[in-house]
C-alpha cells in the first residue's frame, strides 16, 4: 500500500460528499420529479428537501473536490512543494529538531520534516479522517510515535511543548486565527511557515502576524498562492 499524500481533504470524506450527492440527486428524482409513490404535498416537501440536500452536497463536493487537487504535492498550487521547500532549510539541524504541522491533514508535512533530518514531528488536525490518514502514511513510512505524534484537536488544547519549526499549510483566515497561538509553541529563534494565503488577501494576513510579533524573512509565490517563513520577534 503507497502512502496517500494527495490531500488534505481525506478521500473518505470525498467519496461521502459524491455518494450523498447522488442520492439526494436520485431520491430528488424518484420522489420530487417523477412522484413514484408520493403525491401532493409530500410529493412537495420531498422534492423541496432532497432538492435542497443535492444542492448542499453539490457544493461541498465541488469544494472538496478543488481543495483535494489544490492541497497536494504536485497539484496547481503546489502548496506542500513550496513548504517542504522552505521547511527544508530548518530542520536539518545538527542535533535534529523538531516539527509542528498545524492542519496536518495527510500528514506529508511532518513526514517530510522527518525525512529532511527532524528528530520527531507532531501534527495536529480537527478532522479525525485526516488523523487516521496521516497516521497511516506515518506508518507506511516507518514513522510511529514518539517519532511522528498525529493528535486529534485544535491547536491550542492538544498540543504541548516548544518547536524548532511549525508549519502551516491552511488558508488565509485559518492562519489569522491561529497565529496569535503561534508563539508560546516556538522555541527561541523558531521558524514559522505559512502557507496556503491566496494573494489577495496578502495585504490582510500579513497584518495579522505583523501584530503578533512576526517579521517575514522570506516570500515564496506560485500561481496567486503564498509561502511565508517568518521569525517571532516578540
Amino acid at each position: 500500500m503507497k502512502p496517500d499524500y494527495k490531500n488534505w481533504i481525506p478521500k473518505g470524506m470525498l467519496v461521502s460528499l459524491i455518494a450523498g450527492t447522488v442520492l439526494s440527486l436520485a431520491l430528488l428524482l424518484v420522489f420530487g420529479i417523477f412522484g413514484i409513490g408520493v403525491g401532493g404535498k409530500l410529493r412537495v416537501v420531498l422534492g423541496v428537501v432532497f432538492g435542497i440536500a443535492f444542492v448542499v452536497c453539490a457544493k461541498c463536493t465541488q469544494w472538496c473536490v478543488y481543495a483535494y487537487r489544490s492541497f497536494s504535492y504536485d497539484g496547481e498550487r503546489k502548496l506542500s512543494k513550496q513548504i517542504i521547500e522552505g521547511t527544508a532549510q530548518y530542520v536539518t539541524l545538527p542535533e535534529g529538531g523538531i516539527g509542528l504541522d498545524v492542519g496536518c491533514g495527510s500528514g506529508i508535512l511532518s513526514i517530510a520534516a522527518l525525512l529532511l533530518g527532524a528528530e520527531k514531528a507532531v501534527g495536529v488536525d480537527i478532522d479525525p479522517l485526516a488523523v487516521k490518514t496521516a497516521r497511516e502514511n506515518g506508518e507506511l513510512n516507518g514513522f510511529t510515535p514518539p517519532v511522528l505524534t498525529i493528535l486529534h484537536g485544535d491547536l491550542v488544547d492538544k498540543v504541548e511543548g516548544r518547536y524548532d519549526v511549525v508549519a502551516a499549510n491552511i488558508v488565509a483566515d485559518a492562519i489569522i486565527a491561529l497565529s496569535p497561538s503561534i508563539p508560546r509553541f516556538l522555541k527561541p529563534g523558531g521558524v514559522y511557515i505559512a502557507s496556503g494565503i491566496i494573494d489577495t488577501r496578502e495585504a490582510e494576513v500579513l497584518s495579522a502576524l505583523a501584530s503578533c510579533g512576526f517579521a517575514v524573512e522570506t516570500r515564496r509565490e506560485h500561481g496567486g498562492w503564498l509561502c511565508l517563513t517568518l521569525r517571532y520577534t516578540g
